[in-house]
C-alpha cells in the first residue's frame, strides 16, 4: 500500500473538517448527545451538506471505524445507540 492510501483518513480528518464538533463528544455515555452535536454539525450551513443526515451518519461511521478493536463494549454500544437516536432526530426511525 502506498502512503497516500494509508494516510487518506488522517487527510479527511485535518481538512475535510469532518470533526467539526465539541472536543470528545463521541466518548460521551449519552447516544443523544452525540446524535445532537453530529445533527448541528451537519445541518451548519458552512458545512453546506445535500442531506445533513448522510453527513451525520457517515461522520459517525467514519468515528467507528477508524476506532475499531480500541473501542469498549460500553463506548461502541453508545455509538450504536446514537445511530438510532440520528435516525430518530432526522424522521428517519425505522420501528
Amino acid at each position: 500500500m502506498t502512503d497516500k492510501a494509508q494516510k487518506w483518513s488522517k487527510e479527511v480528518t485535518e481538512h475535510d473538517h469532518p470533526f467539526d464538533l465539541p472536543s470528545g463528544v463521541f466518548k460521551s455515555a449519552d447516544p443523544d448527545v452525540i446524535a445532537a452535536a453530529l445533527q448541528h454539525s451537519a445541518e451548519d450551513p458552512k458545512r453546506g451538506s445535500d442531506d445533513p443526515y448522510r453527513t451525520a451518519m457517515s461522520m459517525l461511521d467514519f468515528y467507528i471505524n477508524r476506532a475499531g478493536k480500541n473501542l469498549s463494549g460500553a463506548d461502541r454500544s453508545a455509538l450504536d445507540q446514537a445511530k438510532v437516536a440520528l435516525r430518530k432526530r432526522f424522521g428517519r426511525a425505522t420501528d
